[in-house]
């Protein structure tokens, strides 16, 4: 095996690594997941499969308060039989921008609106077997409007907790979902450079 000397060009070149598609077979359709099975060349000429989810995208919002509480959700997870805390997020409906999406996520979720957002990063959380892209947004001057607007199928509640006692549940392994994880590190960055 040869290392390859660090060099920001290489972050995503292709070259020797790429896999080109011969044939795609939409497997399933859902209300908002696709499942898809490719034939794809190999690097060294070979065939092989590759399965995948096709998703719509989502955002995931960080709703801070002016005293660094940070807004977050119970909510039951089907795939896991339990209640997880995640900060808000949800799907991007067919086209909304991101921002859209985080406002309006935020307020449906939570009943607040913020006079203020900021993306701070996308990520995909499973790239090895869905295309799904997450932006995340923090979400500042919050308001409460009293009420939430769940669709008829969603049971969300709502909790404001202090972003110390988020990070403690997060090391004590109390928030598994990845997303809040990354979302609660990032906001400590850009709490940080705020305070600059």
């Amino acid at each position: 095996m040869t290392t390859k000397q660090y060099d920001l060009n290489l972050l995503q070149d292709p070259t020797g690594l790429g896999e080109d598609t011969l044939s795609s077979e939409l497997v399933y359709t859902g209300d908002y997941l696709k499942v898809h099975r490719d034939t794809v060349r190999l690097p060294n000429g070979a065939t092989s499969y590759r399965e995948y989810l096709q998703h719509p995208g989502a955002v995931m919002i960080i709703p801070v308060f002016e005293n660094g509480d940070v807004l977050v959700e119970r909510q039951y997870r089907y795939p896991m039989r339990q209640v997880f805390v995640e900060f808000p997020a949800g799907k991007k409906d067919a086209g909304e921008t991101p921002l859209i999406t985080a406002q309006r996520e935020l307020l449906e979720e939570t009943g607040y609106t913020a006079q203020r957002y900021t993306h701070i990063t996308d990520i995909h959380n499973a790239l090895a077997y869905c295309d799904e892209v997450i932006h995340f947004y923090v979400a500042e001057h919050l308001h409460d409007s009293g009420q939430q607007q769940l669709d008829d199928n969603e049971f969300v509640q709502v909790m404001r907790v202090p972003l110390a006692e988020l990070m403690n549940w997060i090391r004590q392994g109390w928030v598994p979902d990845v997303k809040t994880q990354l979302g609660a590190f990032w906001l400590q960055d850009y709490l940080s450079k705020k305070e600059i």
